[in-house]
């Protein structure tokens, strides 16, 4: 196991612990600005925004960028 993996190994719960942490942060959000709020199309919408960061991000690791 490399180094890196070692790593994420590690860290693999806290990280998935902070991205909860930003999904129920923006669907406390939608709830507070929508009244009558769905809150199964707010998850959907939420989590295809939050993979196209993921995806922006990972095309930017390819890239060279980041």
């Amino acid at each position: 196991m490399t180094p890196q993996e070692q790593e994420i190994a590690k860290m693999k719960d806290e990280i998935t612990t902070e991205l909860r942490a930003v999904f129920k942060g923006n669907m406390k959000v939608f709830d507070w600005d929508i009244p009558e709020n769905d809150d199964r199309k707010s998850a959907e919408l939420i989590i295809k925004v939050m993979q196209d960061a993921m995806d922006v991000i990972q095309q930017e690791i390819k890239d060279g960028k980041l």
